[in-house]
């Protein structure tokens, strides 16, 4: 069975929340859990300052788009494409491309989950990137937006180098 990916589709403005909503009723009712696994429309909390007040408000991240989790077929493309205020799915000619990993995460579309087990002031090893092997101390980093600073040696001088938690591992004494 291939794997689920994620998946853009466009909307017309202001009916990302119905079209996502409609989709979860039609994967519902069609029986297709198994082929359509998740339906977002990312969000985030802002405060702003209405008539002298702090009030928190949801922004869509991506206005005029919905992410959809799912086994692309010609059924699933169908299914997605009639959803009312679906204008098509993102890529060439409308022809769906999934988005990758890195993507996913960056875009905020899945939290990936890192298990940390350094915190700042430890020594650490960078584990891959142009990097790779550096050893550095972690002088800040940041869990929920996994992120990491380290300050490594380079040329005699300490550089700081912004990472992915996953990035780095504990120097443990052998």
């Amino acid at each position: 069975m291939p794997e689920a990916k994620w998946y853009v589709v466009h909307t017309y403005s202001g009916y990302e929340n119905k079209v996502a909503s409609t989709l979860e009723t039609t994967v519902e009712n069609r029986g297709l859990q198994d082929m359509i696994h998740d339906v977002k429309v990312p969000t985030e909390t802002v405060v702003e300052e209405v008539n002298g007040k702090q009030k928190e408000t949801e922004h869509k991240l991506y206005p005029g788009y919905v992410f959809i989790k799912m086994i692309y077929t010609d059924e699933t493309w169908y299914v997605v494409r009639n959803i009312r205020g679906c204008t098509g799915f993102v890529g060439p000619s409308s022809k769906p491309i999934p988005l990758s990993d890195e993507e996913v995460y960056r875009m905020g579309v899945e939290k990936k989950t890192v298990e940390v087990s350094y915190s700042v002031g430890d020594e650490v090893r960078i584990t891959y990137g142009p990097l790779e092997d550096f050893v550095g101390t972690v002088e800040e980093m940041d869990v929920d937006k996994d992120y990491v600073r380290v300050i490594v040696s380079m040329f005699g001088k300490e550089t700081p180098v912004e990472l992915d938690l996953g990035q780095v591992e504990p120097v443990t004494e052998d």
